[in-house]
């Protein structure tokens, strides 16, 4: 048996989070059309628009590593993103719909932060200075948006679920 190190983790990580993106790009058109409040519908738009980006910056760190991009199939994400649909489809057209539509959303981003830490740090520890800042790039942008989550949950979402009780 091959001897595991830390680039053998480093390039795991690098597929799981690749499939993570890709099934997210797929998972936020569908969020957007559920949520009720056009301005979680935006949120949601816009952060599609990002995760495009993600992807294009895990395939440039793929390139540094001279591996091909290839995601592996990551149950976390795939339990995120089912539990994400049972929101829609047992919420639909309930005051509570939207604050469960972006608890759904942050946890994908508590993923995907803890994710994006922890290859950043890996990359850091490798030596690949340019993956590095690749991922730490994409790190802020998801904490940014998990930032935004949290506001439009405190200003409309949770207090309007709260006051249909």
């Amino acid at each position: 048996m091959k001897n595991k190190t830390l680039d053998d983790l480093f390039y795991e990580g690098l597929r799981d989070i690749y499939y993570a993106e890709r099934q997210l790009l797929k998972a936020l058109p569908k969020l957007a059309r559920g949520a009720s409040a056009e301005e979680l519908k935006a949120a949601f738009q816009q952060h599609r628009e990002e995760t495009e980006g993600h992807v294009a910056r895990l395939q440039q760190v793929f390139e540094i590593c001279g591996k091909a991009a290839r995601g592996k199939t990551c149950p976390a994400i795939d339990g995120i993103i089912e539990e994400g649909e049972e929101v829609l489809s047992e919420y639909k057209d309930t005051p509570a719909l939207d604050a469960g539509l972006i608890a759904a959303a942050q946890a994908a981003e508590h993923y995907e932060i803890t994710r994006y830490g922890t290859l950043r740090r890996w990359a850091q520890e490798l030596g690949m200075k340019d993956a590095a800042k690749l991922l730490d790039e994409t790190l802020k942008e998801e904490a940014q948006t998990d930032e935004m989550l949290t506001k439009l949950a405190e200003k409309d979402a949770n207090s309007r679920a709260q006051r249909a009780a």
